[in-house]
């Protein structure tokens, strides 16, 4: 299989998934995470990604990186990625990373794998 793995990440809850004080500055939070996935990627994968991290509200402008697609979400983040996994996503292998239970029910029916904001949130 020639596609790397594409992996989607619920930027605004791996932020919220740790109390480190991010609610003061949700921008500079969400290019913190951004720098971590450029730098560190998604540890324990073997095979290429695509890191894509969605991004709603105070997040909004955040830039893209080399490594790291930013797409902003015209409304609700959590709807923004059920579209990317089910258009970017069909058809080959997708990662959604996201403790958000409905989420991950949604994107589980499509056909993406889903795992914990631990998978990349590294240490703080």
């Amino acid at each position: 299989m020639d596609d790397p793995l594409l992996v989607i990440v619920d930027a605004a809850n791996v932020i919220g998934s740790v109390p480190d004080g991010w609610w003061r500055d949700r921008r500079g939070a969400a290019e913190r995470l951004r720098d971590r996935l450029a730098r560190d990627g998604v540890p324990g994968r073997d095979r290429p990604v695509e890191l894509v991290m969605v991004v709603e509200g105070a997040a909004r402008g955040v830039e893209p990186v080399p490594g790291v697609r930013v797409d902003a979400a015209p409304r609700s983040g959590d709807d923004r990625i059920v579209e990317l996994v089910a258009g970017e996503g069909r058809g080959r292998p997708c990662l959604v990373i996201t403790a958000d239970r409905e989420l991950r029910r949604r994107v589980g029916e499509l056909g993406a794998e889903v795992a914990g904001p631990r998978t990349v949130r590294g240490e703080p």
